[in-house]
Order: C-alpha cells, then sequence, then structure tokens
C-alpha cells in the first residue's frame, strides 16, 4: 500500500475498499456534523445509526436518500443517548462512535463507565489527530491535544504505540517519531525530556518494531532538515516527521489550534484505546474537519478488521 499524504487521497482509498462501516453518531443536532456524516454516506464507506431527537435528523435532506443505509433511534435525552450508542458499540452493532452536538463530558462518562463503557481494562484514552497543512509535503500525526493533561512515562508509550499502529494503516511502514520540547536538551527541569531518553533507548533496543524515534526535538528541527543543519543537530528525523508527541496538553492543543487557524491546515482525529474508534471533535470545528475524522475512523476501523482475521 502506497502511502497515504493528503485527505483526498483518503476518501478515494476508502471508496476502493467498496466497504461501509457502520458509525452510530450521538446527537447529531448541527450543521457541521449534518455535512460530515451526509458526505461520508455519499462516498459510500458509511452507514449510519443516528441516536437522538429524531425531529432534528429527520430533516436532513441526504439521509432520506440512502434509508437502506440509515437507522434512527429516538432518544431526547444525551446523556440517555449517549449510553445507548455505547451500548450499541458494546454489543458489536457499530464499528466507530462519534459525536454530534453533545458536551464532550457527558459522552466520555459513558465510554468511560466501569460497567458499561468501552474502554477495556488496562487500556488508555487518548487522543491522535493528523494534519494537512499546505506547507509540509505528507499528513502530519501528533498527540495528545485533547485527553490526557501530563503523560506519564507508560502513557506516552502507549500514545506512541496508538500512533504507530495508525501510521501503518495509513500505508506508512517506517514511521519517524519525534518527541517535542522547546530544545533539543535534557533537563530534570522538565521530567518529560527524561521520559525521551527512556523511550529512545526503548526504540533503539527494537521494542517499537521498525520505527525512528528521537527526541528532545522541537517542532521546526522535526519537520524541516535546514533548520537542523543549521543548529548541527544530527537526528534520524531529519526533518522528516510523520508523528509529533508534546509533553503536555497545552502545548498539544495550542499547536493544534494555531495550526489550524493561521496555517489553514485541515485536520482530522480520533479518541484511541476505547474498543472501537470514536471522532469527538469540538463543537467549532468545521463540516470538513468532521468528515476528515470519520474518514480517519473508518480507515482505522477496516484494518482492525484486516488485522482481526489474520
Amino acid at each position: 500500500m502506497e502511502p497515504i499524504r493528503n485527505f483526498a487521497q483518503l476518501t478515494e482509498h476508502l471508496k476502493k475498499q467498496n466497504r461501509r462501516q457502520r458509525i452510530v453518531v450521538v446527537c447529531a443536532n448541527d450543521s457541521h456534523t449534518e455535512y460530515a456524516v451526509s458526505r461520508a454516506l455519499e462516498e459510500g464507506f458509511a452507514e449510519l445509526i443516528m441516536v437522538g431527537d429524531s425531529s432534528v435528523t429527520d430533516r436532513f435532506a441526504t439521509l432520506k436518500k440512502y434509508p437502506q443505509y440509515v437507522k434512527t433511534v429516538h432518544i431526547e435525552d444525551p446523556d440517555e443517548a449517549a449510553r445507548e450508542a455505547v451500548r450499541i458499540v458494546r454489543e458489536g452493532g457499530a464499528d466507530i462512535l462519534m459525536k454530534g452536538l453533545i458536551n464532550t463530558d457527558n459522552l466520555l462518562h459513558a465510554i468511560l463507565d466501569k460497567e458499561k463503557g468501552i474502554l477495556p481494562k488496562g487500556k488508555i484514552l487518548t487522543h491522535l489527530a493528523v494534519m494537512e497543512i499546505p506547507s509540509y509535503h505528507k499528513l502530519l500525526f501528533f498527540s495528545d491535544a485533547a485527553v490526557i493533561p501530563r503523560p506519564t512515562l507508560q502513557q506516552r508509550i502507549e500514545m506512541i504505540w496508538y500512533a504507530i499502529c495508525t501510521c501503518r494503516h495509513f500505508g506508512i511502514e517506517q514511521p519517524r517519531v519525534s518527541l517535542i520540547h522547546f530544545t533539543e536538551k535534557v533537563s530534570a527541569k522538565f521530567p518529560n525530556s527524561l521520559d525521551y531518553v527512556n523511550i529512545v533507548e526503548l526504540a533503539e533496543a527494537g521494542e517499537f518494531g521498525n520505527v525512528i524515534i528521537d527526541g528532545p526535538l522541537d517542532v521546526r528541527t522535526s519537520c524541516e532538515q535546514a533548520s537542523g543543519d543549521i543548529k548541527g543537530i544530527a537526528s534520524p528525523i531529519n526533518g522528516q516527521a510523520d508523528v509529533l508527541i508534546f509533553p503536555n496538553i497545552e502545548s498539544g492543543n495550542t499547536f493544534y489550534k494555531s495550526v489550524s487557524l493561521f496555517a489553514k491546515a485541515e485536520m482530522a482525529g480520533i479518541l484511541q484505546g476505547p474498543v472501537c474508534p470514536v471522532v469527538v471533535t469540538s463543537r467549532s470545528d468545521s463540516g470538513l474537519s468532521k468528515y476528515n475524522s470519520i474518514a480517519m475512523a473508518c480507515l482505522q476501523a477496516a484494518s482492525c478488521e484486516c488485522e482481526k482475521k489474520k
């Protein structure tokens, strides 16, 4: 499989698979979610279970064109709708869970329920995003911009594993993972930089398989070879990063919003750790961002199905 380098290629790849993933959508009460689910339906790689107030979703024109691929479950209360959507996933009725116009905390409460949720014991919940930046020659993944405030060493390792697996689903055989800091120096003042040393040692020992991991590095050195050359930094990342692992949620979230606003980057993102990919975008995210996130989740779900069959 050739690497998928932009979102247009991702859509084309999914269309060629000729397979619809089952998406259960909670409270699709806004125009951006309507655009995203309607386009995924029309592109041919999604079928929908709409859980929420059916008086809203019944007005979605596109859904009426594909009655064979759309099911509606009428539940007006958002919390009850979230619990029902999680139940459908837990019982094998859907491949992907998607958040509409519902508070993220409310949906997470249902996902993380110890008895009826969908996060297996021992798994961590983390957010992985991917962006298409006009000035960068390939997709760039990064974590964690939305869930884990101060990752522990073990959480960082799990975040890296999730990112590596997703990169492989995108056709990237040897992902280059950069551990982000504001400098290339290791210091006890910044415990995350000490974690980075341990992670690099694990990578060099073969713990992560066919992958290149280095850090601490800053964003510019990670993504622009000339910057590393000027600084005299010799790194196997060599300005070609596929993945950026941020030290904390503040830096990751600031990067996410800054690049999308000022660099006009297209975005996608999913939660990883639960039994299926979860699309949890911001209420202010564009319809295109939500559509890209659905596409990312569909690729992930399809790839995991193939791996289980092997």
